[in-house]
């Protein structure tokens, strides 16, 4: 067994927001949790070509919206997949930052980092 904090994990700045890598491939899990913190008012354009993703919000309020355009509010005690490598838009609400826990399987080395792709979309 292991115990970690936030406070004490890798901090990824991917532009709108701060990843903290809670378990990585590394911990041999099998899978990765991040705490995610998306800045309040952004809007970030994402899609993960190599992952499988899981988000459960745990504060603040936001919303995703799907490539062809439909809206799903984001609020504490909602969880949404991008079972599909979906590319998305996921935006925080201007008042307050969006916490999010996110899952990745396969897991990430923890060194990832957002770039542009030819679609738009940040990826990687």
């Amino acid at each position: 067994m292991f115990i970690r904090t936030r406070e004490t994990v890798k901090r990824v700045d991917w532009g709108n927001g701060d990843s903290y890598r809670l378990l990585v491939a590394d911990d041999g899990m099998g899978f990765t949790v991040c705490h995610t913190v998306v800045h309040a008012g952004t809007s970030s354009k994402l899609q993960y070509r190599k992952h499988l993703e899981a988000c459960y919000c745990i504060s603040g309020k936001g919303e995703v919206v799907t490539s062809d355009g439909v809206t799903h509010p984001i609020e504490p005690g909602v969880l949404y997949a991008l079972d599909q490598h979906d590319a998305h838009t996921l935006t925080a609400a201007a008042s307050e930052d969006l916490h999010l826990i996110s899952v990745f399987n396969p897991p990430l080395s923890g060194e990832e980092k957002h770039s542009l792709c030819q679609d738009g979309y940040s990826c990687y």
